[in-house]
């Protein structure tokens, strides 16, 4: 790839998190019987006239703002005209040439740098219905069903300058992007559900050349690793075409996830071929500066601020801080149990270590888990009250009956055993046990001992002291 440079843009397209259609009452509920949630404005049925939703307006907007976006305050919408069997009206409700919002950008990590890819606009528009293949794939099926459930479901459409450079990182920002809408809360943004889509548009020029070549679409990418994979197999598709003398034409390519190869569908639309007019059933959308001056004011800590944050307070490394911020619960929890337990390396261990995998490992909801109870756990490790082994049992058991740690060691009698009175019979009984490890001792091998005190710490329960057995073994055995 060295003679020619990889240039990608992305448009992406973001289900909005309201309760019904963009511009009438159905629900946009996912799931529903095919066809239930219709009605004659959603359908295009004559006479019928469009609302506008107003909380998909103000989602639309808290996303603009989240993207750095210049709001407008006068937008219009359009009609883009296309035959296709899921758009029942044979147009789609979308804005053209003045968008709900311009410019933008969006910061995201790769390789523990910081990228920024710029944005060219954020606009609303309707969703399409579903076309259910009976078939593997849209190529070999011998007809097609309709769900015009999902027609009319607010879409948000942010549509980024060609700044990316090869697929990883169209995957890394894809990421990035779906964090930040999760953290504003405008999508459940579930790609499985469609409520996250991608399309790209993907060229390449010869390296150094600021002048931008023909472009090819990539649709049909259902995950981020679906993205990435389908950039790179066209960008080496199409670097094939132009070694050999060919010319890439401008069409549409479907990815294939079964034979990880694109397959030219047809040719690429222009704006022209979609004959825009301004929507006649709409007055022009004018939003006011108090409105969108109060959507900026309940933007949320976004992941990038959040990210530095947790370093800059908690001394937390950068792996660390991602793992917060991509698991946004997690980061609240370990958050909230940082504010009584300063030992913030500790806890982040702790966090991400066995309370993580407890909870994952027994499907329990972090909303559910007290910070409070980890605090006790921690506290009384830290002052030698118990051992490790109990502190882990203990964490097990105060998830699964949500009782204090305090309240389980001491109805359990799980505190450290210590002194000489109370260590001696353990001591004694495991002597008489293991012989063998006791001459080996004699002998010289030090792991012997090691293995006598694991004995011991089996014998109860892990709350006998360490340290003070492997003393009390030492002067027992050379006397």
């Amino acid at each position: 790839m060295d003679r020619y440079e990889t240039v990608i843009g992305l448009e992406i397209h973001v289900e909005l998190q309201t309760a019904s259609k963009l511009f009438c009452g159905c629900s946009a509920t996912f799931g529903g019987e095919p066809n239930s949630n219709c009605c004659p404005v959603c359908l295009g049925l004559p006479g019928s006239l469009p609302v506008f939703n107003r909380r998909a307006i103000e989602l639309a907007a808290t996303a603009a703002l989240a993207l750095n976006s210049e709001i407008q305050g006068k937008s219009r919408f359009d009609r883009k005209n296309y035959f296709y069997p899921d758009l029942p009206k044979a147009y789609q409700v979308s804005q053209y040439d003045q968008p709900l919002a311009k410019g933008g950008f969006l910061d995201f990590r790769i390789k523990n740098e910081i990228r920024r890819v710029n944005l060219e606009r954020v606009h609303l528009e309707e969703e399409a219905g579903k076309l259910l293949h009976a078939g593997e794939s849209i190529l070999d099926a011998e007809y097609s069903l309709v769900d015009y459930n999902r027609a009319g479901i607010p879409l948000l459409e942010i549509v980024t300058r060609p700044d990316l450079r090869s697929g990883s990182e169209a995957r890394f920002f894809l990421e990035s992007l779906r964090l930040l809408l999760l953290y504003i809360g405008v999508s459940d943004c579930k790609m499985e559900e469609g409520s996250l889509r991608c399309d790209a548009n993907i060229s390449l020029r010869p390296t150094g050349s600021q002048e931008l070549g023909i472009k090819t679409e990539v649709k049909n990418m259902n995950s981020f690793k679906a993205v990435e994979a389908a950039l790179e197999f066209e960008a080496v598709r199409q670097e094939k075409i132009l070694n050999s003398g060919g010319k890439v034409g401008q069409e549409t390519c479907h990815w294939n996830e079964e034979t990880r190869e694109t397959i030219p569908l047809r040719g690429k639309e222009g704006s022209s071929d979609y004959r825009y007019f301004p929507e006649p059933d709409l007055l022009p959308l004018l939003l006011e500066k108090s409105l969108i001056r109060e959507l900026a004011a309940s933007l949320p800590e976004l992941p990038l601020q959040r990210f530095q944050r947790l370093q800059d307070n908690y001394g937390l490394a950068e792996s660390e801080a991602q793992i917060f911020i991509d698991n946004r619960d997690l980061g609240d929890f370990f958050e909230s149990a940082a504010k009584t337990y300063n030992n913030y390396r500790n806890l982040a261990n702790w966090v991400q270590g066995d309370f993580l995998f407890q909870v994952r490992e027994r499907g329990y909801r972090l909303e559910k888990t007290l910070p409070d109870h980890l605090v006790e756990i921690l506290v009384q490790l830290d002052n030698g009250e118990i051992s490790r082994p109990v502190a882990k049992n203990l964490l097990a058991e105060s998830l699964k009956t949500g009782r204090s740690p305090l309240e389980l060691i001491a109805t359990n009698n799980l505190g450290r055993i210590t002194g000489r009175d109370q260590l001696l019979p353990l001591v004694e009984q495991v002597i008489a046990e293991n012989p063998g490890a006791v001459d080996n001792f004699r002998r010289g091998k030090e792991k012997a001992v090691a293995f006598l005190v694991g004995k011991v710490m089996a014998l109860s329960s892990g709350r006998a002291d360490p340290g003070e057995l492997n003393r009390l073994f030492r002067d027992i055995i050379t006397k």
